[in-house]
């Protein structure tokens, strides 16, 4: 028995150990960014479990799963202690002006599928552990002042589905592996791709790379999805209407929403008064757990599915809906057994809401302390 006993305080005493390990690699990128005094208030380096911390997302053992700090106007640079976060699957830090160079160990994060770091002042070479990486599907690198050549181990990463390295001072040739990924830009460089060679510097995909003229043409074409699909639904609605002979509940929106109803990949974009009827408008008898990020309510759909809505407190930090949406298009992206499938969200003027699956055991709010 107190061999047993033994196991279980050494066992007790390991996994505080790793969340050591995980707050100090988080406290010490705090400082390494130079973040204000108003800034990740809740990183707290005397707290053993990071779990709650604003901006972080864990899964069900405590290991922390997602980092996310978009357009925070960050001015440091990177820790390379954010190696020791072996869980990650998702690290998005773009919209800053973090300087420096990509810490080498980076490549040491085994279990990551999204690395976002556009839009900074990052310099040097890209380091060729990032080859290491062997589950990443997302690489954005763009907007930096990154120089030297693209690394050939990157072409060794089966998983890899968008690569994005536009606007910086690379050279030099492209390994011809990553002309095969499915969406891919390296426009603004002096490498080997454009009209004088075999490949373009961009792939056709609705959805490549961070130019300018691309990201003009998404913001178009997402303004047209958008009036077709209202148009659409409205004389779906009044079709649908006459035949039935009555009339059917209908979420109008209210002056100062953005509820355009569209989906992002796999993802439902709820219209707010919908999660506020879900909700019984945020009732505290919902209320399933709470932490540094806001609130999860316990909510019923119309068709009696049964969901967590995660309503974030943060929606005023720098960078906005297009912040959000980047942070929406990274978790579901992200697959990790122990964390939440999201299903949809939400977007106001004053609201950001994510929504997840309801677990009956509760279990739903522990997971999404992040």
């Amino acid at each position: 028995m107190e061999l047993i006993g033994i196991i279980i305080t050494l066992a007790f005493l390991l996994s505080f150990a790793a969340s050591d390990r995980q707050g100090d690699a988080l406290y010490d990128m705090k400082l390494k960014l130079n973040a204000t005094g108003t800034q990740l208030t809740d990183w707290n380096q005397n707290q053993v479990n990071p779990c709650t911390w604003n901006s972080v997302i864990c899964d069900s053992n405590n290991n922390v799963v997602q980092v996310t700090l978009a357009s925070m106007g960050f001015t440091g640079v990177l820790s390379p202690r954010i190696g020791d976060l072996e869980h990650l699957n998702v690290l998005s830090l773009p919209g800053n002006k973090i300087t420096g160079t990509i810490p080498e160990q980076l490549g040491n994060l085994s279990s990551l599928t999204s690395l976002d770091l556009e839009e900074n002042l990052l310099v040097g070479e890209i380091p060729a552990s990032l080859g290491h990486l062997s589950k990443l599907q997302l690489l954005i690198l763009s907007q930096n002042r990154l120089s030297g050549t693209v690394p050939d181990t990157l072409a060794t990463i089966s998983s890899l589905t968008d690569i994005r390295l536009a606007y910086n001072n690379l050279s030099g040739p492209i390994p011809a592996q990553l002309f095969q990924v499915a969406r891919y830009n390296f426009s603004g460089n002096n490498l080997t791709c454009g009209a004088n060679f075999a490949h373009p510097c961009a792939s056709s995909s609705p959805y490549q790379g961070s130019s300018r003229g691309s990201k003009i043409g998404v913001v178009l074409g997402t303004v047209g999805g958008v009036i077709g699909l209202l148009i659409i639904g409205a004389l779906f609605i009044i079709c649908n209407g006459r035949r039935k002979g009555h009339l059917r509940e209908v979420f109008v929106d209210v002056s100062g929403e953005d509820d355009r109803r569209i989906a992002f990949g796999q993802l439902k974009r709820f219209a707010w008064r919908e999660l506020q009827l879900a909700t019984d408008n945020f009732s505290e008898k919902n209320v399933l757990g709470q932490g540094g990020f806001g609130k999860v309510y316990k909510g019923a759909l119309p068709d009696g599915t049964k969901i967590a809505v995660k309503r974030l407190t943060d929606y005023e930090s720098p960078g906005g809906e297009a912040a959000f949406l980047r942070e929406v298009e990274l978790i579901s992206v992200a697959v990790h057994r122990n964390l939440l499938r999201l299903i949809g969200f939400c977007t106001t003027q004053t609201e950001r809401l994510l929504v997840y699956p309801f677990m009956q055991n509760l279990s739903v709010a522990y997971r999404l302390r992040g």
